[in-house]
């Protein structure tokens, strides 16, 4: 059965690093496993956190689909499908798929529709799915991010990054999305103060936190010298905690 986890939380809390370093920690520990990971955010950062080359994204098949839509014959969902799987990244060690933006004239919430499309006709052909959203609220709102065994809402050291996680539970609880398990991880924590209050805070959502990634150099250097997750040093303390939040959450 796939194991879907999901990571959300306010704009600039770190979840494309907690995705990335998620997806690293499946890599090494998949025994023959197959992962996909999804790029639900419209920013698209997971793929440079990867170190992979996008080409097309879910934005290039709404654009498709909009200016072929008097040429498509037959089963569209079929022609969908087709063309999801030539979005799909294909990796030594994982798949990746990527929203995008949309850049022509419509909503865009048609995109965030073809995204739930795809995602529900990729998942079962995988072990694990890792999916980093958007921030806020969206996905949820639109029902895109539902049917999921754990939920980690990434907050920084900020109240607002809190009031975000609460808006995300009511939201999540409100719809019924049958997502499973819902936690809190704490990132770029830079004391033991810092974690208590965090807890309390948590507690009154209430939520349980599992795991506090520390302020970490290593990541402020990969990033500054264009590296990737997958190059950062095992002994990282953020990776080493990112171990541990894992294993909380069932990956083996």
């Amino acid at each position: 059965m796939t194991k879907i986890i999901a990571v959300s939380g306010k704009g600039g809390t770190g979840k494309t690093v907690l995705s990335a370093m998620l997806i690293r920690y499946l890599i090494e520990n998949k025994n023959g496993k197959s992962i996909l990971a999804v790029d639900a955010d419209p920013d698209a950062n997971l793929s440079d956190a990867l170190g992979v080359k996008v080409d097309k994204t879910i934005g290039d098949i709404k654009e498709y689909m909009e200016q072929s839509k008097s040429e498509i014959t037959g089963d569209k969902m079929l022609h969908f499908e087709a063309k999801v799987n030539e979005t799909l990244v294909e990796e030594k060690d994982f798949d990746l798929l990527v929203m995008g933006r949309s850049e022509g004239p419509g909503c865009y919430c048609y995109v965030n529709n073809l995204l739930r499309e795809a995602i529900s006709t990729l998942i079962d052909n995988y072990d694990y799915v890792v999916i980093d959203t958007g921030a806020g609220l969206e996905h949820f709102s639109r029902q895109i991010i539902k049917d999921i065994d754990n939920l980690l809402i990434v907050t920084d050291q900020s109240k607002n990054s809190i009031n975000t996680a609460q808006n995300i539970k009511e939201i999540v609880d409100e719809l019924n999305l049958n997502i499973k398990n819902i936690s809190i991880v704490a990132n770029k924590i830079s004391s033991k103060n810092a974690i208590g209050l965090i807890e309390k805070y948590a507690s009154e959502i209430p939520l349980k936190l599992i795991g506090a990634l520390p302020l970490d150099d290593n990541i402020v250097d990969i990033d500054l010298n264009g590296k990737t997750i997958l190059e950062l040093p095992e002994t990282s303390p953020a990776y080493v905690e990112t171990t541990n939040i894992a294993k909380k959450i069932g990956l083996p």
